[in-house]
């Protein structure tokens, strides 16, 4: 395979890095503290990785200082995990951990609240600031976390790089015959051989009509001769994500799905061609609808045609900011990553989506894989 033989894990030092930028963002903005949930950004901010339950665990960060409130029998669990020095506050069951958040932040200063905590923990904390005290604070950690650095690309890049030789081995097991699950349990097993966090963060396998679902068909499907397949699958290394996509047919290819695929690479294309520094992101998602109009499909949300956006940021989230729609228009950075995928859907016949993903240089795009070659070639 293709992948260097190890990757380098975000240090304490970036993420130290990344704090002190938050608590600049904080004063710049006028803003006491901002409460970071069992989220993705807690992970990005502190390296503390935590699941969402019903009980808040997550940190409080002010221009000064680090807090982390954890229920109490939950600490000497969050001591023994790799985290960034904060002191540890705890709240015990019958404790509100909405009053133990409000205690760390000083009277009457404002509270930014992490996008995606959960409505049940907004609601306590109402209660007890009063809902004029609490902001979004999703617009400081997107703007932090929307360009990644050299070291998040390079593990992404890695990432990107177990898949598509994941791919390349599912590729070489089809045979009709083989049904979708042991298509998708052997991918799973693949991304654990090669050192994929957990196996496959997810993976649709879809075989003729069922690959006109962008997110697949309910029930096992078996493969048949002359079938359309989609694979769509990715995996996490130290919390990054890949996602890959993959359109073909192992026999000779119909006409129609030979038409089909060269005008989803041409859009595919096309997006590439118009990510340039500065360009809007919803310019990139005219781009590929201008070249199905042009070939007589859509137009808009139309089928035949690409029934949703082109494409969606990428990092510790497999879909985060920023995303490639219409009406977005944030301009493009150096270090934005994206997936470039304008699906094109056929109701009733099939879909072909060619997905890679694309992160930004001083220079214009980069892929992180190269795209396919044809419509019974799918890997450059």
């Amino acid at each position: 395979m293709t992948t260097q033989p190890s990757f380098t894990p975000i240090s304490n030092e970036e993420r130290a890095a990344r704090l002190t930028r938050l608590r600049a963002a904080l004063t710049e903005n006028g803003i006491g503290a901002i409460l970071l949930g069992s989220t993705e950004s807690l992970r990005y901010f502190t390296g503390l990785v935590w699941h969402q339950s019903e009980r808040l665990l997550g940190a409080v960060v002010t221009p000064t200082a680090l807090h982390y409130v954890v229920p109490g029998f939950e600490q000497s669990r969050v001591e023994s995990l790799p985290h960034l020095p904060g002191e540890i506050h705890t709240w015990q069951e019958e404790e509100s951990s909405a009053a133990l958040v409000a205690s760390l932040v000083p009277s009457k200063d404002k509270l930014a609240l992490d996008d995606a905590l959960p409505l049940f923990v907004f609601h306590a904390l109402a209660r007890q600031f009063g809902p004029e005290r609490l902001i979004d604070g999703g617009p400081v950690i997107r703007a932090l976390r929307l360009c990644k650095s050299a070291s998040e690309i390079a593990i992404i890049q890695y990432a990107m790089n177990l898949t598509i030789e994941v791919h390349k081995r599912a590729h070489s097991l089809i045979k009709p015959g083989i049904r979708a699950s042991e298509v998708i349990r052997f991918i799973d097993e693949q991304h654990r051989a090669l050192g994929g966090e957990g196996g496959s963060s997810f993976c649709i396998v879809s075989f003729g009509e069922a690959t006109s679902l962008p997110h697949g068909a309910d029930g096992d499907q078996t493969y048949k001769p002359g079938d359309v397949i989609l694979v769509d699958t990715g995996c996490r290394i130290d919390g990054y994500h890949s996602d890959l996509t993959r359109t073909y047919m192992l026999d000779e290819p119909t006409a129609e799905f030979t038409r089909i695929w060269t005008m989803e690479r041409e859009a595919q294309q096309a997006v590439f061609d118009a990510a340039r520094i500065g360009a809007p992101c919803e310019s990139l998602d005219a781009a590929a609808r201008a070249v199905l109009v042009r070939h007589g499909l859509g137009p808009d949300y139309t089928l035949p045609g690409l029934p949703h956006r082109a494409g969606h940021g990428l990092g510790l989230e497999i879909h985060e900011a920023p995303y490639i729609v219409r009406g977005n228009q944030t301009p493009l950075e150096e270090g934005m990553c994206f997936s470039n995928e304008p699906m094109i859907v056929v109701p009733g016949r099939f879909g072909i989506r060619l997905e890679d993903h694309i992160h930004m240089t001083e220079t214009g795009p980069q892929w992180f894989t190269t795209p396919a070659k044809g419509p019974t070639e799918p890997f450059g």
